[in-house]
């Protein structure tokens, strides 16, 4: 649909500056002949308004196409990089899958998703995720040798990293200050594929009147040489996040579900 306005803002902009070519004929043509006496004043002067009509409405046009332009930068992803790919690292709101479906049809990805127990859910998941464009999705267990492909493939990959899944490939991080079984696999995948990480969050607006997916700055210097330290500067950003709308947090995840050896358990 944006595109279609800033095709259309073109043509009317074309439009324009053929009628001021038009205009600046007439009245040049006028002019000379109102040095004779051929033509009387008054119709030099409408010449001349005509003239300018037509080139205000250029100016009006070009307004037209550079807003035109502006809506659709804004529904435009470009790679962080040039020639490279990047890690939309989304935190677990209620809309993630606003931005996801969003991103879908805009920009072929590679994801994961956690296969569910209830094998309707899992289907419905699975399929609805995936019905947009030629997205790669795989299930965690899959590890992520898949994912690794699909981003040399330059997909990015469109990851959600803040859940409980242990540590067996993770290790204790805090978040709010009570240490929570996080994921090292950002930097260490920004590593191997040299991608930029972009954080992406969607916001629910109240009364249902619609989300705002908003794409931050890729970090920079990272990752460095400290996996831990970088899976940490990432929970500090998805607190900050959080802090900004905590009813919207998907805490049913339980995200201090495995806890240090001989701390009692929260749930």
């Amino acid at each position: 649909e944006y595109l279609a306005r800033v095709h259309e803002a073109e043509g009317k902009l074309d439009a324009a500056k053929v009628a001021v070519d038009k205009a600046k004929l007439y009245y040049d043509r006028i002019q000379k002949l109102s040095v004779n006496s051929i033509e009387s004043k008054q119709t030099v002067d409408d010449a001349r308004l005509q003239l300018e009509s037509t080139r205000a409405a250029v100016v009006q046009a070009e307004g037209a196409l550079e807003l035109a332009r502006t809506y659709l930068s804004w529904c435009t992803i470009r790679s962080p990089i040039d020639g490279r790919t990047g890690i939309l690292l989304m935190p677990h709101f209620v809309g993630m899958d606003v931005a996801g479906q969003w991103i879908a049809q805009r920009r072929d990805c590679v994801s994961m998703y956690s296969r569910q127990k209830n094998a309707y859910v899992n289907h419905l998941l699975l399929t609805k995720r995936v019905r947009f464009g030629h997205q790669d999705i795989f299930s965690r267990q899959e590890g992520l040798r898949p994912i690794i492909r699909g981003m040399r493939r330059n997909k990015p990959l469109f990851y959600l990293p803040d859940q409980d899944q242990g540590v067996k490939d993770g290790a204790f991080i805090p978040f709010f200050g009570v240490p929570a079984a996080t994921m090292i696999s950002v930097p260490r995948i920004a590593k191997m594929t040299g991608a930029k990480v972009v954080p992406v969050t969607t916001r629910l607006l109240p009364d249902g009147e619609g989300y705002v997916v908003t794409f931050y700055p890729p970090w920079e210097n990272y990752p460095s040489d400290d996996d831990i330290a970088d899976t940490r500067r990432m929970n500090e950003f998805i607190e900050q996040r959080v802090l900004e709308m905590p009813e919207q947090y998907f805490w049913v995840h339980k995200r201090f579900k495995t806890r240090p050896e001989g701390e009692e358990k929260f749930y």
